[in-house]
């Protein structure tokens, strides 16, 4: 075969080779379940709360909510919510987003969180996450926390706590400070 031969075929193989490696890149992804349409409602200006024995637990206010009609998921914007705890103490929320996840009923709050307790502790953070099978709140990303109740102020990369944060776990550049 002449030399012009072979590179006519060089030059095809080529060519093949590169429409193989086009046609694959460029097929479209299917939707993850073509036979259920994703159907989301969009709620101005509404609250979801979760109950357990007839009492409430907590509520969420969202200038927008918008619920996924198949999973119950949610993402909520501009929210302030409420978290209630048996004694009669609240824990107050407000964040600029958050998602809401209907199987595990856990709540994420993200864009900076601000929390204030009834008893007049505060908290700020980055993000804060309400882990329901736990019932724990648990504030991570540069959190600090300032209770006027017996003069502390803490610090650290995570906060958690399961009892409105009287008691209290810090995690990562804990930093405590007490008295007056």
């Amino acid at each position: 075969m002449s030399k012009k031969g072979k590179a006519l075929i060089g030059v095809l193989v080529v060519l093949l080779a590169s429409l193989v490696v086009w046609a694959v890149r460029t097929v479209p992804t299917p939707p993850a379940d073509p036979g259920k349409p994703q159907t989301v409602m969009k709620y101005d200006g509404n609250t979801i709360k979760e109950e357990k024995d007839g009492k409430v637990i907590w509520e969420l206010s969202a200038e927008q909510i918008d619920m996924d009609t198949q999973t119950q998921d949610a993402v909520l914007t501009n929210i302030q919510g409420t978290f209630y705890k048996e004694d009669g103490k609240t824990v107050g929320l407000k964040a600029p987003h958050a998602t809401y996840e209907h199987k595990s009923r856990n709540i994420k709050m993200d864009g900076g969180v601000d929390m204030k307790t009834s008893d007049g502790a505060t908290l700020t953070s980055k993000e804060m996450t309400w882990e329901a099978a736990k019932s724990m709140l648990a504030a991570t990303g540069d959190v600090k926390m300032d209770r006027e109740s017996d003069h502390m102020k803490a610090s650290g990369d995570r906060i958690e706590s399961t009892d409105a944060f009287e008691k209290i776990k810090i995690i990562g550049k804990a930093h405590i400070e007490k008295g007056n």
